[in-house]
């Protein structure tokens, strides 16, 4: 990353784990995979993927002293990391795209306790919302796979 002002920052609950992305996501959306709900205990998330080259840790190193790592068996290509500290997840890259993805909530947050960048990582659709455990009536489109890349459920 260069010496400019990051576009989005985030952090775990207890701040021993952070980092920074460069560029706008390539997709963000509310995510209702089963393997989503089944690591986060959540109905739904909300996830945001960049390329790989826009993602810098940002705590201090060396990075790994601060992160545990879990390789999914049914997606080996996905590693996903989380504070060793306070547990929380937050981020996995996936072999096969060269993508990160973070999880909104770890976001920066104001005064307010508002995302800082939402209008930049806002979620655009729900996806694998075919295995929903809940409905959510919003605006939002809905997609049995990724958006715009299966079919559109609403």
């Amino acid at each position: 990353m260069t010496d400019h002002v990051p576009l989005l920052q985030g952090s775990c609950f207890c701040q021993a784990v952070s980092y920074a992305i460069s560029t706008p996501p390539v997709l963000s959306a509310y995510c209702h995979c089963s393997n989503c709900q089944r690591l986060t205990s959540c109905p739904f998330i909300h996830t945001v993927h960049f390329d790989v080259s826009a993602f810098t840790w940002t705590h201090p190193e060396p990075h790994e002293s601060q992160l545990d790592f879990y390789d999914n068996p049914l997606k080996p290509y996905k590693r996903r990391f989380r504070c060793k500290t306070c547990g929380v997840g937050i981020a996995s890259y996936n072999s096969h795209t060269n993508r990160v993805s973070i999880w909104g909530a770890t976001l920066g947050r104001n005064e307010e306790r508002k995302i800082v960048g939402w209008d930049i990582a806002k979620p655009t659709a729900h996806i694998f919302y075919g295995t929903r455990m809940l409905d959510v009536n919003d605006s939002l489109s809905k997609w049995e796979g990724y958006e715009s890349k299966s079919e559109r459920l609403d």
